[in-house]
C-alpha cells in the first residue's frame, strides 16, 4: 500500500470505513464497560443547559436586585459583567467539556494538570448545593399540596396554627383599624410560613425534631431526582423536554395574568424606574457580579459535564451566545411577571410597593402567595406558581447531580461503568444528601439553610475559582491555543476579545469583585433580629474552605508525586496530558491546536483531509 498513490489510499480508507461510522464504545472496549453516552440531539443539550442555568435566581433574585439597585440603570453593571465575565467563562467551560469529552475533574486534570483542583473544588460546591438547594423544592411541594384546598390556608386566620396576633391586612382595614391591631400583629401568610411549614424556632441553638411533613416532601423530590438521572444522559436528556420548557409556559401565564391586574403598571414602573445615582454605589456592582456568577452556573463543573456529551464538531460557540441571551432575557421578563403582581398587592393593601418587594424565599413563600390569595380563583394561580418554582429548581438540581456523577464516573470508568454500579453509586449519593438535608427540615433548619446558602456556594468561592480558571486557560494552557481548539471544533475562531478576557479582563474583574466582597464582609443576618453566632460563622467558613482549599492541596500533591526536578515538575504539570481516560484518547502537546483522535468518522472526512493525514503519517 505504501507504493500506491495517496488519492488511491484515501479512496481505500473511505471504502473500508463502515457507513455508520466508528464502532460503538461498548463494542470497541470489549471488556464489559458500558457506553459513556451522548446527547441524542442538540435540543437535549440546549434544554439541559437551559434547565441548569435558568433557575430560581432568575425569578426571585434578579427582579428584586434590579428594583433595589436603580431599576433600568442596573443593566449597566449587569451587562458589563455579562460581557467581560459571564459569556467568556460560560464559553470556556462548555467548550472545555466538549473538547475533552470529560467531566469537570478529568477535563482540568487533562488540559492543565497543575490546576486539577479546580475540578475537585467545583464538585464539592455541587455536592453542597445538592444538599441544601433541594430543600427549597420541598417547601414548594408543601405549598403545592396545600394549594388544592377549597380555601387557601394562608388567606385567613382560622387555622389551628394561627395565633391571636394573626390579622388580615387589606386596604379596607389598613387605616381604619390601626388602633385595634393586636400587639405584634402578623399576617396569615407569615404564620403559615413560620408556624406550619417551618415551625420555626427562636434561635439557631434549638434545632428541634424533624418535621415529618417536610421530610416526606424532601424524600419525594429526591426520588424524582434519582429517576431523572439514574440512566445518565439517556434519562436526563428526555426529562429536560418537560422541566426546561414547562416553567416558560407558567411564566407566560403568570405574566399575562399579572399584566391584567389593577396596580400592575405601578409595579412595573418601580421595577424599571432608573436612578442614575445608584451607579456610584459599589454594592450595585457587587450585586451585578454575583448575580451573573450565580445565574450562569459558572465554576460548578456542570457546564463542562454537559458539554462533554456533545459531538466533537458541535458549534458550542453559537450555543453559548444563544444560552446566555436566553438566560438574561428570562431574568428580565420574570421581573414583569413578579412586579406586576407585587404592584397589585400593594394597591390592594393600600401600601407602598417598597413594603411588599422581597427577594429569595421571602418572595416565593410570603409575598407571592399573599398576592395570589387576593386574586379570583386563587387556587389555580397558586398551583401554577408553585409548579413553576418546582420545575425551575428540579432541573437545576438533577442536572447538577448528573454533572457530579459524570465527573466521578470519568475518574473511575473501569470501576463504575459496569453493570448497575453507577445507579447504586447515585442512590448512595442521594441517600446521604437526603439524610444531611433532614437537618434543614427541623424548626431551626431555616437558619442552617441560610448558612449553607451564604457560605458553601458563596460569591467568594465562585470568584476565586473564576480567577484561577481564567489564569489556567489564559496563561498556562494558552488563550491562543484554546481559541485554536474551539476553531478545530467549530470551524472558525472565536472573537479576539475572548482571548483578551481570558488573559486580562475576566481575572481583573473577578479579583476586584472578590476584594470588595472581603472588604464589605459583615456577619450573616438570619432574620428576626438574629445574627449568626461565631460558631455558625466558623462552620460557614469551613464549608467555603472545603472547596477552595482543594486548589492548593491538589497543586502541592501533584508537585510532590510528580518525578523530576522542581522546574521539570512545573513544566510537566503545566503541559496537557498526552493520555487520559477512554473518552479522551490522545492529546498532542505542540503549540498548535491539540488533536483529538475520534473526531469525525473517515467516511465523513473530505478526501483531501485524508490525504493530508496520510502525508503526516509518512513523514
Amino acid at each position: 500500500m505504501a507504493n500506491q498513490p495517496l488519492s488511491l489510499q484515501a479512496d481505500q480508507a473511505l471504502t473500508k470505513c463502515p457507513p455508520e461510522g466508528p464502532p460503538k464504545r461498548k463494542e470497541a472496549l470489549g471488556d464489559g464497560l458500558l457506553a459513556r453516552g451522548q446527547w441524542a440531539s442538540k435540543a437535549e443539550f440546549l434544554l439541559a443547559v437551559a434547565g441548569q442555568i435558568i433557575g430560581l435566581g432568575n425569578v426571585w433574585r434578579f427582579p428584586y436586585l434590579c428594583y433595589k439597585n436603580g431599576g433600568g440603570v442596573f443593566f449597566v453593571p449587569y451587562l458589563l459583567f455579562l460581557v467581560l465575565c459571564g459569556i467568556p467563562l460560560f464559553l470556556l467551560e462548555t467548550s472545555l467539556g466538549q473538547y475533552t469529552s470529560l467531566g469537570g475533574v478529568s477535563a482540568w486534570r487533562t488540559i492543565c494538570p497543575l490546576f486539577g483542583g479546580l475540578g475537585y473544588a467545583s464538585q464539592v460546591i455541587i455536592l453542597h448545593g445538592c444538599v441544601y438547594y433541594i430543600v427549597i423544592l420541598a417547601w414548594a411541594l408543601f405549598y403545592l399540596f396545600y394549594s388544592f384546598q377549597a380555601e387557601l390556608p394562608w388567606s385567613h386566620c382560622n387555622n389551628t396554627w394561627n395565633t391571636d396576633s394573626c390579622f388580615l391586612f387589606d386596604k379596607y382595614n389598613h387605616t381604619a383599624n390601626m388602633s385595634s391591631l393586636p400587639v405584634n400583629a402578623t399576617s396569615p401568610v407569615m404564620e403559615f410560613w413560620e408556624r406550619e411549614v417551618l415551625r420555626l424556632s427562636s434561635t439557631l441553638d434549638e434545632l428541634g425534631p424533624v418535621s415529618w411533613k417536610l421530610a416526606l416532601c424532601l424524600a419525594v423530590v429526591w426520588l424524582v431526582c434519582y429517576f431523572c438521572v439514574w440512566k445518565g444522559v439517556k434519562s436526563t436528556g428526555k426529562v429536560v423536554y418537560l422541566t426546561a420548557t414547562f416553567p416558560y409556559v407558567m411564566l407566560f401565564v403568570l405574566l399575562v395574568r399579572g399584566a391584567t391586574l389593577p396596580g400592575a403598571t405601578q409595579g412595573i414602573i418601580y421595577y424599571l424606574k432608573p436612578n442614575v445615582t445608584r451607579l456610584a454605589d459599589p454594592q450595585v456592582w457587587m450585586d451585578a457580579g454575583t448575580q451573573i456568577f450565580f445565574s450562569y452556573g459558572i465554576c460548578l463543573g456542570s457546564l463542562t459535564a454537559l458539554g462533554s456529551y456533545n459531538k466533537y464538531n458541535n458549534d458550542c460557540y453559537k450555543d453559548s451566545f444563544m444560552l446566555c441571551l436566553l438566560n438574561s432575557s428570562t431574568s428580565f421578563l420574570a421581573g414583569f411577571a413578579i412586579f406586576s403582581v407585587l404592584g397589585f398587592m400593594a394597591e390592594e393593601q393600600g401600601v407602598d410597593i417598597a413594603s411588599v418587594a422581597q427577594s429569595g424565599p421571602g418572595l416565593a413563600f410570603i409575598a407571592y402567595p399573599r398576592a395570589v390569595a387576593m386574586m379570583p380563583v386563587p387556587q389555580l394561580w397558586a398551583v401554577c406558581f408553585f409548579l413553576m418554582i418546582i420545575m425551575l429548581g428540579l432541573d437545576t438540581q438533577f442536572v447538577s447531580l448528573e454533572a457530579l456523577m459524570t465527573s466521578v464516573t470519568d475518574l473511575y470508568p473501569h470501576v463504575i461503568r459496569r453493570g448497575y454500579r453507577r445507579e447504586l453509586l447515585l442512590l448512595f449519593v442521594c441517600v446521604v444528601c437526603f439524610l444531611i438535608g433532614l437537618v434543614m427540615v427541623t424548626p431551626g433548619g431555616l437558619y442552617v439553610f441560610q448558612i449553607y446558602d451564604h457560605f458553601s456556594c458563596s460569591g467568594a468561592s465562585l470568584l476565586l475559582l473564576s480567577i484561577f480558571q481564567s489564569l489556567a486557560i489564559g496563561w498556562v494552557y494558552g488563550a491562543e491555543r484554546f481559541s485554536g481548539n474551539i476553531k478545530d471544533m467549530t470551524g472558525y475562531s472565536p472573537l479576539p476579545v475572548f482571548k483578551l478576557c481570558w488573559k486580562y479582563l475576566t481575572p481583573a474583574m473577578c479579583t476586584g469583585t472578590f476584594i470588595f466582597s472581603l472588604v464589605c464582609w459583615s456577619p450573616l443576618s438570619l432574620g428576626n433580629g438574629l445574627v449568626a453566632p461565631v460558631w455558625a460563622t466558623t462552620l460557614g467558613w469551613i464549608l467555603t474552605l472545603s472547596s477552595v482549599s482543594l486548589l492548593p492541596i491538589w497543586a502541592v500533591y501533584a508537585l510532590v508525586t510528580t518525578p523530576g526536578t522542581l522546574p521539570q515538575r512545573f513544566h510537566l504539570l503545566c503541559t496537557p496530558a498526552e493520555k487520559s481516560s477512554l473518552a479522551f484518547q490522545h492529546l498532542s502537546t505542540n503549540d498548535s491546536a491539540l488533536t483529538y483522535s475520534p473526531v469525525v468518522p473517515l467516511s465523513e472526512k473530505p478526501k483531501e483531509q485524508i490525504i493530508e493525514l496520510l502525508l503526516e503519517k509518512k513523514t
